[in-house]
């Protein structure tokens, strides 16, 4: 499994007020560090030019060290197979279940199923073509937001994104790609997603420090996943028609 927890060097991770701010406060303290003068002045002023960088280039690299990014960009329209790369936060993991792609996919598909197994989703309501998300969040607290699915291949993609408005900006793509026979015996199931959350960057710290971070929950949800499955005896035993394994019993069982 990948978790992307970095970005390519030189990577945009700044919004323009950020990097604003970030130029006129770095040329500040170097005019300031070059007025003092002396090692403290010197020392200022060269922080002072770092900062000056940052906002020049876009770039910050503690952004990139902790996968942050503030920076906007046009959202992906209709059609798209990836999670929004202008979010916060990214998330990319991947499992084979030893499924084949309809019946992985076709639970994925029944959006009401994802809380059995996403460890921090309370439940999801699904109206017409968009639902309702119910998170469960730091200290006991719950996070709501609305969404779309933006692009729905049968056995193959589910895209989705948050609508305007949400507390929860997201956006994230789930890919089933059959391995093994011509039939597809097992399934390589791919998730990716970008979000940034509630408390912004300081969320995203607190989260990273306190082992709450979804990389680590997407994968242990995957897992559980693959245990549900793979602890069938039998195909028969898991409909095609997107039924719900039983995932208490599955628990332990791989």
């Amino acid at each position: 499994m990948e978790i992307v927890r970095q970005q390519p060097t030189g990577t945009k991770n700044m919004n323009g007020t950020e990097r604003a701010l970030s130029i006129a406060g770095g040329a500040w303290l170097a005019l300031r560090g070059w007025r003092r003068g002396g090692t403290l002045g010197t020392l200022a002023a060269l922080a002072g030019a770092g900062f000056v960088r940052r906002g020049a280039t876009g770039n910050c690299p503690l952004y990139s060290m902790l996968g942050v990014r503030t920076a906007s960009s046009r959202r992906e329209g209709a059609g798209s197979t990836r999670a929004d790369s202008s979010l916060g936060i990214r998330v990319d993991e991947s499992i084979t279940i030893r499924r084949p792609p309809e019946q992985v996919y076709g639970f994925w598909r029944d959006l009401a199923n994802l809380p059995r197994f996403l460890s921090h989703l309370d439940r999801v309501e699904v109206t017409g073509g968009r639902s309702h998300w119910v998170a469960k969040g730091p200290a006991g607290r719950t996070v709501t937001w609305d969404a779309e699915i933006v692009n729905d291949v049968e056995n193959s993609v589910i895209a989705w994104r948050s609508l305007p408005g949400s507390q929860v900006d997201n956006s994230g793509s789930v890919h089933f790609t059959p391995v093994g026979n011509s039939r597809g015996d097992a399934t390589h199931v791919r998730v990716e997603l970008e979000y940034r959350p509630p408390a912004g960057i300081a969320g995203a710290l607190f989260a990273r420090l306190f082992g709450e971070e979804p990389s680590q929950q997407i994968r242990a949800d995957l897992e559980q996943l693959k245990r549900a499955f793979e602890s069938r005896s039998s195909d028969s035993e898991i409909s095609s028609s997107r039924t719900l394994p039983d995932l208490t019993q599955a628990e332990g069982s791989y």
